[in-house]
């Protein structure tokens, strides 16, 4: 077995009726929160009128900053580290997708770091330091991860760059992954979350920066999605396959937390810094089919083993043909799902595609790929997926 290692600081709570441990989780490391979530319409009424009730009941001051959008920007966190600054916040609460967490995550920082939290990036000199206020993420997707994860991702739109920073200080102390908070998420944006799910198991599964603990995990989460996912876009009021998605989402957010993803989700982040309307899991699954023919033959084994968790017909084929085999496979699941997108889908121009292509490989992630791109092989994937 190859060395490895193998890092989680998060307490997990997770099951249903968890959120009730809110107050609690919160009480234990600060004593003065800033409550951070999207915008209060009447479909989050109730749960942030509940939120808020166990943080009074824990008897935890508390103010509310509901300005997170979808690819949060560096504006937003400006806004929330600034009334984090006013209320003087210790802790910082994160409650619903990833958008939420992450927006939580990089006003831990700003609130307390000179500058912005863009001045603190994965690559800059500059890093999070132990001022860093800590974070409690309250899940309400199955899809980013984020709430097990030490990464928060935010848009620049300025400079038409989607990025991310990544500490082990952004790890939250505490994540609440309760289903039922779940069962109102529409249909579509289950489906568009869900594919994360799998995008984050399967690219670190194929990462050669994997592990057996990471690959354990990574095949199980797969599985769930398998199973569940195409019930719970159907019936989002299915309790067990919430519960089943809940789990394959934290176990695939404890996948990359520690392996990191590949190519598609560096394409992906630079189709969401350029086009803000497409959401993350959009952007994955328009270059995923490109991407699996691009691939396959360097890693066939790994492709083989997705493609038989998916179709049980695959247990006779072995080798290379297996693993082209499972490309179909994986196409025809994302169909299912309703996630066979192309970028003219998206309103990708089609004559941008060249400085997306650019754009693309900003991020180190498509040097984890089993196959790593070039420039014009990332043009051609672009091209196919138009």
């Amino acid at each position: 077995m190859k060395p490895f290692n193998y890092h989680q600081p998060t307490e997990i709570r997770f099951g249903r009726g968890r959120v009730a441990d809110i107050g609690p989780a919160v009480a234990r490391i600060g004593s003065r929160c800033l409550l951070v979530t999207v915008l209060e319409t009447p479909e989050f009424g109730e749960l942030f009128g509940r939120v808020r009730r166990l943080l009074t009941e824990a008897k935890i001051p508390f103010v509310h900053f509901d300005g997170v959008m979808s690819n949060p920007t560096c504006e937003v966190v400006t806004s929330g580290a600034r009334i984090a600054r006013d209320f003087k916040a210790d802790i910082v609460l994160g409650v619903g997708g990833g958008s939420s967490m992450d927006t939580a995550k990089a006003i831990a920082v700003e609130a307390t770091h000179p500058g912005t939290a863009w001045d603190y990036l994965f690559f800059r000199e500059s890093q999070p330091t132990g001022k860093t206020l800590p974070i409690i993420a309250v899940t309400t997707t199955s899809g980013t991860g984020s709430h097990v994860t030490q990464v928060a991702v935010i848009t620049n739109p300025g400079e038409k760059n989607k990025s991310a920073l990544s500490h082990p200080l952004l790890y939250p102390r505490t994540s609440i992954v309760d289903p039922e908070l779940m069962r109102s998420v529409p249909g579509r944006v289950t489906a568009t979350t869900g594919f994360d799910v799998f995008a984050h198991a399967f690219e670190s599964f194929i990462n050669p920066n994997g592990s057996p603990y990471t690959d354990l995990m990574a095949l199980e989460a797969l599985a769930i999605v398998a199973k569940h996912l195409p019930t719970a876009v159907k019936d989002g009021t299915n309790l067990e396959a919430r519960e089943h998605m809940a789990w394959a989402d934290t176990l695939a957010g404890l996948c990359i937390a520690n392996s990191g993803v590949t190519l598609p989700h560096g394409i992906g982040m630079a189709i969401g810094g350029l086009y803000p309307h497409v959401a993350h899991g959009e952007a994955l699954a328009v270059v995923y089919p490109a991407v699996l023919r691009y691939s396959f033959r360097a890693a066939p084994a790994k492709f083989a083993a997705v493609g038989r968790i998916l179709d049980k017909r695959l247990a006779g084929e072995t080798g290379l043909k297996a693993a082209e085999m499972s490309c179909g496979t994986i196409e025809r699941f994302m169909k299912k799902i309703g996630m066979d997108l192309k970028l003219r889908d998206l309103h990708v121009p089609e004559d941008e595609l060249a400085a997306l292509a650019i754009q693309s490989l900003v991020l180190p992630d498509y040097r984890n790929h089993p196959k790593v791109a070039t420039l014009d092989e990332v043009v051609r994937i672009l091209g196919e997926s138009h």
